[in-house]
């Protein structure tokens, strides 16, 4: 089945083109995409060719990993469905996870249109609300996995390290449980929209950011969340942290993913790893977004026209202007 698809051909390399899709079979949906949402950080990291499928990283002697077709999350109307889909109708507004192609490094897809997606990837849209809102629940559910695992009483103090989208959504999502919560980033107008949203403290720090929130004097830490990917964050947090403390990771540390567990364990601390994506977990997220307990659209910076996604990856990349969620839209090829 013939489709367009936003494709990495090599390491910095962004191409709008035509692919080339599986005949959809008795369980998969089509959707015509109205727009995706782009993952700054997961899909960067397979533009410069480092990782080799989801968390997987490249390492000496791993084959190229291009062409490929990055991107996990999209909305869009369903037009046709299997003789076995039943939760599903032409009409449907949607939004879907991982999409087939053929041709590619990999064959499971985002950017691409029509998707041809397996029943189990696609997740029915509340009505009202604008679609856009909804494109990207994958990141958003691993901030609210961030936000909803680890253990914490209200009134209790959490630091959210990283200012991107998977971190105001952590803050978010803390904050709706009652924490005290401090976010730490590197980026004026990222901190802005999470104080400016009433989610709490930010603080601009230049290395891991332990030494300003002790200087705080806000006691101890109950929470800590790790999601810009930096394994070193955990010894520097460990003497803030309450005993029985929880650390969450939701970085990507490439091949420096090592800690030493022992000094953790007399302290009793939990880890939470929380990157992964459950279904019932997605549709946990887009309840809350329709019940306004999450904000996606204050968190839109950028939107570009689908064929224009070279451009999108050129300001990502080179952060010429601040930039924070950038979704593509699709609407003129429905």
């Amino acid at each position: 089945m013939k489709a367009h698809a936003v494709v990495f051909t090599a390491p910095g390399k962004v191409e709008f083109r035509a692919v080339e899709c599986p005949e959809p079979g008795p369980e998969d949906v089509v959707i015509e995409l109205t727009h995706s949402w782009i993952s700054n950080g997961t899909e960067g990291s397979f533009l410069r060719g480092e990782r080799l499928a989801g968390d997987t990283a490249r390492r000496t002697g791993d084959p190229s990993p291009f062409p490929i077709i990055a991107g996990y999350q999209k909305v869009g109307m369903v037009t046709a469905v299997g003789a076995a889909v039943r939760d599903h109708h032409v009409g449907d507004r949607v939004f879907a996870v991982m999409s087939q192609v053929e041709g590619m490094f990999d064959r499971h897809a985002g950017h691409v249109s029509p998707s041809v997606c397996h029943q189990s990837f696609v997740h029915r849209l509340p009505d009202g609300g604008a679609s856009e809102d909804y494109s990207g629940m994958v990141l958003t559910q691993v901030g609210y996995n961030c936000g909803t695992r680890p253990r914490i009483e209200p009134g209790e103090l959490a630091v959210v390290v990283g200012d991107g989208l998977v971190g105001q959504w952590t803050g978010q999502t803390l904050k709706q449980r009652g924490a005290r919560v401090i976010m730490t980033g590197r980026h004026e107008d990222r901190l802005a929209k999470f104080t400016e949203g009433g989610w709490g403290q930010a603080i601009k720090v230049t290395g891991d950011g332990a030494a300003e929130i002790a200087a705080l004097g806000l006691g101890e830490v109950a929470v800590m969340v790790d999601t810009v990917g930096d394994a070193r964050l955990f010894d520097a947090y460990l003497p803030l942290m309450q005993h029985g403390g929880t650390m969450v990771s939701a970085g990507f540390y490439g091949t420096a993913d090592a800690i030493e567990i022992q000094r953790f364990r007399y302290r009793e601390i939990a880890f939470d790893l929380v990157a992964g994506i459950t279904a019932p977990r997605v549709d946990a997220t887009i309840q809350w977004v329709a019940e306004g307990k999450l904000d996606t659209a204050g968190l839109i910076t950028h939107r570009f026209p689908v064929e224009a996604a070279a451009e999108a990856w050129a300001l990502i990349e080179s952060k010429r202007e601040p930039v924070l969620g950038v979704i593509l839209e699709w609407k003129a090829r429905t």
